[in-house]
């Protein structure tokens, strides 16, 4: 398309976008007059629902958090009884010695809602959802409908993921995985019963969720760009989540499916995962299926999954890393092919999960290369990270603490996968707590971290106020110093080959030696569960009681977020939206005796825009 042509289309698309805009607008102004039913609860404002993904997250959080509490007690001391276990989980934990089988159960669901419900849902749903409308200029997401849709699927699975839990045969107890034949026959254990169901079904409607918001996603950033704003002009944030909704998009169906043929194994007699089991001695009549095949399906979402969570947390780390080292982005483009090397690279590693199957060694290799691969695209982000605050003038803030320790944590998380990518040192490595060590550091404090850098950041946008910044350094001090000490240890465990998913190591002569040091990480991990409480504290007092927001941009930050009034109605921007003319990280002087120029300040005579 030529020049001309490109621009008389940019015009024409934006003509009747600001028709649109101008609809919605007064569309919006009609709502403000809604009841709270609609306006707080079935609402279609994207900045609310935002708030809702964030809210059930934290509740999850809290919950998956004392999940591990619990067994982490009985980890750490496995000779002791606890009241408190016996006032919160009753008769599993009669006499204040949690059950075996529940015992699974709390690392199951731990495992589940963590993964799934706070680092997928909650990241994803949260800031996609408030960033993807407000950076790129527009009123809402493409589908406000479609997006309130998702979240009530997601709160729809939460109720029944959380009501397993309250089962007399207790929630699904086969790790988070739920490989067949344990999850696939019901007699196989307690846990394999009516939880194990609930669970599935739990996770076939958060797919649907999980699409329904991804689609969204998708469709608005494509679609619905304010005039100026081009592709190569929005934020890392926005390109981030729409590779993360892309990923989700094309990996999720595929767990669907996996969990619809277990509940065809469960419940039609179908043998998609079973063949010649035995019970008790008597043979079942399953023929013909293979456990390694959902196996398959669950890694070909497993892995993209870890990116799933990854990518927003390094889409906000960039923003705020940028923002208050008051330095532009370094390598913008390199950032931006790195996001699509990890997508591509992303579908193509999941085997690396099951070198330990029996597979092909040939068949390892080409895993083990694709694997080691991923590291490049992740290393650059790294580097250009670490150069963007590189003799910054940084302003060392709660949101800007957590996006530092998002770093770190990337980093000696990442260093560890190295080891497990390699197929002959993971045969060795397989399932003991080197593996723990690794995936909690890398994919889950740090995607933490991530999340928390947003909230302490957009917090302002989100409600007006300020979360309080005491509380925030407390917050960021406990939580960080605490993961390190929970989750460095347990790489030495791993090294002696100690396994995970077991109730108690006293009776094993070779990791009687580590009982110390699976006391200290239980301390560790009840002290940390604590500062998250601090850090919900934080943010419910703040939003009724937090130091109000004067300045509609309190960061000095150049994206279009800050150009809205301080608290935004639905629609957003009072008047037209603003045009862009500039990229998202203009840090630099202004002439004026600033250090920033918003996307919406126009040239200066004879300023070129080197980034567009």
């Amino acid at each position: 398309m030529s020049n001309e042509a490109t621009t008389q289309h940019e015009i024409h698309h934006h003509d009747s976008h600001a028709h649109d805009a101008h609809e919605h607008h007064e569309h919006a102004h009609h709502e403000h007059k809604q009841h709270f039913f609609t306006k707080y609860v079935f609402s279609m404002d994207h900045k609310i629902i935002s708030r809702q993904f964030l809210v059930m997250g934290m509740f999850w959080a809290i919950a998956g958090g004392l999940m591990s509490v619990f067994f982490r007690l009985q980890l750490g001391f496995p000779d002791k009884t606890f009241a408190i276990l016996s006032n919160f989980l009753g008769e599993w934990a009669r006499g204040g010695k949690l059950d075996p089988e529940m015992y699974y159960g709390l690392v199951t669901i731990h495992g589940t809602v963590l993964v799934f419900f706070v680092l997928t849902a909650g990241l994803s749903g949260t800031f996609s959802n408030f960033l993807i409308p407000l950076q790129i200029g527009a009123r809402d997401m493409a589908s406000p409908f479609l997006n309130m849709l998702s979240f009530w699927f997601f709160a729809i699975a939460s109720v029944i993921m959380f009501s397993s839990l309250f089962v007399t045969t207790g929630p699904a107890s086969g790790g988070w995985t739920t490989y067949p034949p344990l999850s696939a026959l019901k007699e196989a254990s307690i846990g394999s019963g009516l939880g194990m169901d609930l669970w599935l079904v739990s996770m076939a409607l958060f797919v649907v969720s999980s699409l329904l918001g991804g689609l969204n996603y998708i469709v608005t950033v494509l679609n619905m760009r304010t005039k100026g704003m081009s592709m190569t002009r929005m934020p890392l944030t926005i390109w981030a989540f729409l590779f993360t909704a892309v990923l989700g998009v094309l990996s999720f169906p595929v767990l669907l499916s996996a969990a619809v043929l277990l509940l065809f194994d469960r419940h039609a007699g179908t043998s998609f995962y079973l063949s010649e089991i035995f019970i008790a001695g008597k043979a079942l009549p399953n023929v013909g299926g293979s456990a390694i095949l959902y196996q398959h399906l669950f890694r070909f979402l497993g892995h993209p999954e870890v990116y799933i969570i990854m990518l927003p947390a390094m889409g906000i780390a960039s923003e705020v890393l940028s923002t208050h080292s008051r330095k532009p982005i370094f390598g913008y483009f390199a950032m931006i092919l790195s996001l699509i090397g990890i997508t591509v690279l992303a579908f193509l590693v999941w085997a690396h999960h099951m070198f330990v199957t029996g597979m092909s060694p040939f068949l390892g290799g080409v895993f083990v290369l694709l694997t080691l691969l991923i590291a490049i695209p992740s290393a650059v982000k790294v580097f250009n990270w670490l150069t963007t605050i590189f003799r910054g003038n940084i302003r060392f803030t709660p949101a800007m603490m957590f996006a530092i320790g998002f770093v770190s944590l990337f980093i000696s998380g990442g260093l560890t996968g190295l080891f497990l990518g390699n197929s002959a040192l993971d045969i060795h490595l397989h399932d003991t707590y080197f593996v723990v060590a690794h995936f909690h550091i890398v994919m889950g404090i740090s995607a933490f971290f991530g999340m928390f850098a947003g909230v302490y950041h957009w917090f302002p946008k989100m409600y007006g106020r300020f979360m309080n910044n005491t509380l925030g350094y407390i917050h960021f001090f406990l939580t960080f110093i605490g993961a390190y000490v929970i989750f460095w240890p347990m790489h030495y465990e791993g090294v002696s080959g100690m396994p995970r998913r077991y109730y108690e190591y006293t009776n094993w002569e070779s990791f009687k030696q580590f009982g110390e040091l699976n006391q200290m990480i239980s301390i560790a991990a009840i002290i940390v569960f604590f500062a998250q409480l601090l850090f919900v504290f934080n943010y419910f007092v703040s939003v009724w009681k937090g130091r109000k927001v004067t300045d509609p941009n309190p960061w000095k930050a150049n994206s279009l977020e800050w150009t809205t009034p301080i608290l935004p109605g639905h629609g957003n921007w009072d008047g037209p939206i603003p045009e862009v003319y500039r990229w998202a990280y203009d840090y630099k002087d202004n002439g004026e005796g600033g250090d920033y120029i918003p996307q919406n300040v126009p040239l200066r005579e004879g300023e070129a825009d080197d980034h567009h």
